[in-house]
């Protein structure tokens, strides 16, 4: 049965989202800068411009952080120029080397998979040291979309202080960067995490519109598609907790 959907109001949304960030500091890091890692896609895009409009552009450090050369990093630098914030670059590459060497040494065989998350995670390490260094708290830049299917890296760009869209697709997050008066070439961009030659809707296997329809409606046409999402989802829900803990109980020690 498809779900009755209310329309989406951008503006209300892009304006509640700014109240949102504006108490969350006051509550949790009043006089704290917002650190964002950039990566010139839409997510970080919007992240960044929210918190500006939000903080003031004086409170906003932007952290740009390729891997060696990175061939859209021109992007980045333009969003931190269009926004007027500070910006560090800090390139992790001997670190994904130094590290990827080290683990070549001690382990008989280095998945595939560990080498794609790990810039990843070396990425939000970065973004930490940036933070605690500057007085920060680092904004979490994912959406629902991604969250839904389990398309981001646990203690990678999972992580964060605080997450201002993280409740929203990605037509919604586009919605509201568009709110925002950003320009297209940070709100079309053409999703790529940065760590693959393939875009994100190539290694999913479908596009964010049929999900984000089939996420706010129930409504999907390809019963194959349907399937395929349905199990990430459920195969990748752990990463939206933060641990699951055994819970003692003293009471019953005897």
């Amino acid at each position: 049965m498809a779900l009755e959907v209310m329309e989406f109001d951008a503006l209300k949304v892009k304006n509640d989202i700014v109240d949102w960030i504006r108490s969350w500091f006051s509550e949790n890091g009043p006089g704290c800068k917002a650190v964002v890692a950039i990566s010139g896609g839409k997510d970080s895009s919007v992240a960044a411009a929210l918190c500006c409009e939000a903080l003031g552009k004086e409170n906003v450090i932007g952290v740009l952080l390729p891997k060696g050369e990175q061939f859209d990093i021109d992007v980045s630098y333009a969003l931190v120029e269009h926004l007027g914030i500070k910006h560090y670059t800090i390139n992790i590459k001997d670190c994904f080397d130094g590290l990827v060497n080290q683990l070549n040494s001690q382990l008989e065989k280095v998945e595939t998979q560990t080498i794609t998350n790990l810039p990843a995670r070396l990425r939000m390490a970065a973004t930490y040291a940036v933070s605690q260094s500057v007085n920060g708290r680092v904004a979490n830049t994912c959406n629902l979309s991604e969250d839904w299917v389990g398309y981001a890296t646990r203690y990678g760009d999972g992580a964060g202080d605080f997450s201002p869209i993280s409740r929203l697709t990605v037509q919604e997050v586009k919605a509201v960067g568009r709110a925002l008066g950003l320009p297209s070439m940070f709100v079309d961009k053409t999703p790529i995490d940065g760590l693959q030659p393939k875009t994100d809707e190539e290694n999913l296997g479908f596009t964010y519109a049929v999900l984000d329809r089939y996420i706010r409606t129930g409504e999907i046409d390809d019963p194959a598609v349907k399937e395929r999402i349905d199990r990430l989802h459920r195969i990748n829900a752990f990463k939206l907790k933060f641990m699951d803990c055994f819970e003692y109980d003293p009471t019953n020690n005897k």
